[in-house]
């Protein structure tokens, strides 16, 4: 005899944070080929963008790390760094929840590209580690996951600071996770060819 497949409120499955990215990563960056791991770039780099067009960066960096890794810095504002209602950094919030960024704010950025408030959770839940140094307020702001968790405690609900600073700006550093995607070293002629903004 030949069991039906049941379709009751018991198939219906829930994912938690970022899990859901990890389980259907084309769901939100298109493959897992080369052309979904060059999308973890572009998300991070159109943030960037983002901050050039509103007015408050003039250089962003990319730079393709001997240990395949990647590291996109700008010298705009900064993450917003402060006490979030949620009750943590508003930084951690942008790393680690799906739908949390400054797009949805009206009155931060009037033009904005990307996956609009999902790239940043994204790229860190499909990478083995993604670092993060944040120059705002005089500090800077240091954060660190491995594949989408936090592994630096925070200090009153906000990121530790790793010394004084003048200047303000974002440097992100990831490396894209082999248990995610076919190949994970980028290559230099494709990542100049992407397309920004």
């Amino acid at each position: 005899m030949v069991e039906k497949n049941t379709y009751d409120a018991g198939s219906i499955s829930v994912l938690e944070g970022l899990e859901a990215v990890r389980k259907r990563p084309g769901m939100y960056i298109g493959s897992v080929s080369g052309k979904g791991l060059n999308h973890l770039i572009y998300e991070i780099v159109d943030n960037a963008v983002d901050e050039h067009l509103a007015g408050y960066c003039d250089t962003i960096r990319v730079t393709l790390e001997k240990d395949g890794s990647c590291t996109v810095s700008d010298n705009g504002r900064g993450i917003p760094v402060g006490m979030h209602e949620k009750g943590m950094s508003a930084a951690r919030l942008v790393f680690t929840t799906l739908h949390a960024g400054g797009k949805f704010d009206n009155s931060s950025y009037k033009t904005s590209g990307g996956l609009h408030g999902v790239g940043s959770s994204v790229v860190n839940a499909l990478s083995v580690f993604m670092d993060v140094e944040i120059s705002r307020e005089g500090y800077v702001h240091h954060d660190r996951y491995e594949r989408g968790i936090p592994v630096i405690e925070l200090e009153d609900g906000l990121l530790p600071k790793l010394g004084k600073t003048k200047t303000t700006g974002t440097k992100i550093n990831f490396l894209p996770d082999g248990e995610i995607f076919e190949k994970t070293r980028f290559k230099g002629e494709e990542v100049k060819n992407l397309p920004v903004g």
